[in-house]
């Protein structure tokens, strides 16, 4: 399934701020019925997930990092990059180009947590060659 321009209309617009359902279909000039089954159609197909962020900037005791992970053989890139993904503090795992096979990143309780996750958490995936760790001391427009 891909979205039609009303889908995208609708995925724009609450991708800029949240708005319930009945604003959404009053400015695009369609029923409150429609969105809500265009919105239920969009998250059915893994194209539309809808949650409440947070600003990282804000929350105490929380360190954000992207880690810059080379597996062992490249056959096992997406098979890594899938069990990375199933760890409690990743947020998102991308295959790239460039120095890294993989880009992790994750949110971890302080310092104390980045340690752990890299010690005892990262270190149970096997075929982990190498790992370098990038901390985020300041994000703009970012939220989790």
């Amino acid at each position: 399934m891909q979205p039609d321009s009303t889908d995208w209309n609708i995925i724009n617009r609450l991708s800029e701020t949240y708005a319930p359902n009945s604003v959404v279909a009053r400015e695009m000039g369609l029923s409150e019925g429609a969105i809500r089954q265009r919105l239920k159609k969009l998250q059915d197909a893994g194209i539309l997930r809808i949650k409440a962020l947070r600003n990282p900037e804000i929350l105490e005791n929380q360190q954000l990092a992207l880690l810059g992970v080379n597996v062992v053989e490249s056959k096992l890139l997406d098979q890594k990059a899938q069990e990375i993904a199933e760890l409690q503090e990743v947020l998102s795992v991308a295959i790239v180009s460039g120095r890294y096979d993989l880009i992790v990143e994750i949110l971890v309780a302080s310092n104390k947590g980045l340690i752990q996750f890299l010690t005892k958490t990262l270190s149970t995936i096997k075929g982990i060659s190498k790992t370098e760790t990038f901390v985020m001391l300041k994000t703009h427009k970012k939220w989790l």
